[in-house]
């Protein structure tokens, strides 16, 4: 059996590794956009397939059985590739997705659709912010006059905001850290996306220990009819039940 699974997450090697130790034959497919990725077991392959037909003309030549999206909860367009191809290719197809979230007692956050409504939401709640959104959808906050500590794993794209300062940086983080970094900046606001991830999860203790409010932008749905799995070993049981 041949699995493809799609993304480079804590999640989706995990995955790679528990189906590489269990002698199924697993191929990784990482995007690319992160320059020096940690590689997963088993086999991998780097870079885009040419949308839904180019991914589903992929997994008929590789003879792919089924197909893991276990992207990040907020690669919408790859997601939405997935679900066509595997339709376009007649294979199953599950998603891998780390839970969002939940907010706790004494937490200050608001809750938005999208960058560009954590862009507007901003107003008010402070002038230095701490983004955490990712390298990548800047310039929905490239207009705004605040100043802001844009943390990422790889340096940001144009456009960005004019009073930025960069942080290259890589979870895990510490909660003391997070705590350290909040006071040594000042930082009013932190905007986040939920993506879910422990490794990125202090940062949310530490806002709520200093009072400060959150913006977390909402993740988009996964597409309709595909089922989820919550844990790599959730869908090493969602493979198993498809061997022959």
């Amino acid at each position: 059996m041949h699995i493809l699974i799609l993304g480079g997450t804590t999640e989706a090697r995990a995955l790679a590794g528990l189906l590489h130790g269990g002698g199924v034959r697993a191929t990784s497919s990482l995007a690319g956009r992160v320059a020096s990725p940690r590689l997963p077991e088993g086999e991998v392959r780097i870079g885009g397939f040419g949308g839904a037909q180019g991914l589903a003309e992929w997994i008929g030549a590789h003879a792919v059985d089924a197909v893991i999206d276990a992207t990040h909860p907020f690669a919408e367009r790859i997601s939405f590739n997935a679900a066509g191809a595997a339709v376009t290719a007649h294979v199953p197809l599950l998603a891998l997705r780390r839970p969002g979230w939940v907010p706790a007692a004494g937490d200050r956050w608001l809750s938005v659709p999208s960058l560009a409504a954590a862009a507007d939401a901003l107003d008010g709640l402070g002038e230095r912010v701490f983004l955490t959104t990712g390298r990548m959808g800047l310039a929905a906050f490239a207009a705004l006059p605040h100043r802001f500590l844009v943390r990422s794993v790889d340096a940001p794209e144009a456009p960005m905001p004019a009073r930025a300062e960069v942080l290259l940086d890589r979870g895990p983080f510490t909660l003391d850290g997070e705590r350290e970094l909040l006071a040594r900046h000042r930082i009013d606001v932190l905007v986040t996306k939920d993506s879910g991830a422990a490794a990125t999860a202090p940062k949310l203790t530490a806002a709520r220990e200093a009072r400060i409010p959150v913006v977390v932008v909402r993740r988009p749905p996964v597409p309709d009819g595909v089922p989820v799995a919550t844990t790599p070993e959730e869908a090493v049981a969602w493979v198993r039940s498809r061997l022959p």
